[in-house]
């Protein structure tokens, strides 16, 4: 009878440790969210908290929102101000709360009030990104031991095509001359790109690294002159952003508008539904913009 007692008992302990539920893991953006999953695939129970085409520097939690962040385990944020009106929800989360661009070497924008603001649009540079993704095998591995493995090994196959992206965007970028490599962007969201590509951002709609800000008259008439004088042939917009301004400023300097995708991927069915599908579908619409213009 013993026996017996001790099988059944043994049995049972083996079906909970089966049935134990994977992480409940919460991404702030899209672009985030697709990188973890690329690491956590069927390991994790992945969700995002900003839906497709929302602005993160613009975006408000709905109560929804916010028990999504008190009940995962561990939410993994962008960082450098980037989700600034989530900071008082993040800080009262149950779980872990992990900033991917903790310890990156960021860009620094000092304003004329001497205030300090850091550049959050780290994933413009994929060798950020490969330093996000060892992060997350490592927070991953930490809290499901049993597939640390698992996490590593994705993370590693991650890297390499990481690095064959890198590879591409330089040999692109080599067709556009180095004196059109000239950006002129709704905020400063390339700053990585530029300083990695050998790209000038020249000017911005919005000034600064977020698109809250508001432009003055004199801003607006100072960057129409900037791109009339270095002969700047395009305005690239992201997606999540309202383009009327900037469609405005390319009447005024006889410039187009071309849309990029720069806070959050496309649906996944369209042409930027992964991270990498996002930067060659960027890298491939500057190149042509830009080595095609007279």
């Amino acid at each position: 009878m013993k026996k017996v007692v001790l099988v059944i008992l043994l049995v049972l302990g083996l079906s909970s440790l089966g049935s134990a539920s994977p992480p409940r893991v919460l991404c702030t953006t899209t672009i985030i969210s697709d990188v973890v999953g690329q690491i956590g695939d069927d390991d994790i129970e992945l969700s995002v908290l900003l839906p497709v085409n929302a602005d993160p520097h613009g975006f408000e939690p709905t109560p929804k929102d916010i028990a999504q962040i008190s009940d995962a385990d561990i939410v993994f944020i962008n960082g450098a101000d980037l989700e600034l009106g989530l900071q008082p929800f993040l800080e009262a989360a149950a779980g872990r709360i992990v900033s991917l661009s903790e310890h990156l070497p960021l860009r620094r924008l000092e304003t004329e009030g001497g205030s300090e603001w850091f550049d959050p649009h780290v994933w413009f540079d994929p060798r950020n990104v490969m330093t996000w993704s060892a992060v997350i095998a490592k927070t991953l591995g930490e809290l499901d031991p049993a597939n640390r493995g698992s996490y590593e090994e994705r993370a590693s196959e991650y890297r390499s095509e990481l690095e064959e992206l890198d590879s591409w965007i330089v040999e692109q970028v080599g067709k556009i001359p180095p004196s059109k490599r000239k950006l002129v962007t709704d905020h400063a969201a390339f700053g990585y790109f530029a300083a990695r590509y050998g790209f000038e951002q020249v000017g911005t709609v919005f000034p600064g690294f977020s698109t809250l800000s508001d432009p003055s008259a004199r801003e607006i008439a100072d960057l129409e002159d900037k791109i009339r004088s270095l002969g700047v042939p395009v305005i690239f917009v992201g997606t999540t952003v309202n383009p009327s301004l900037a469609e405005r400023i390319a009447s005024d300097t006889g410039t187009k508008v071309v849309f990029l995708y720069t806070g959050s991927l496309s649906r996944p069915d369209g042409p930027a539904g992964s991270y990498i599908a996002l930067i060659h579908y960027d890298v491939e619409a500057i190149v042509t913009a830009l080595s095609e213009a007279k």
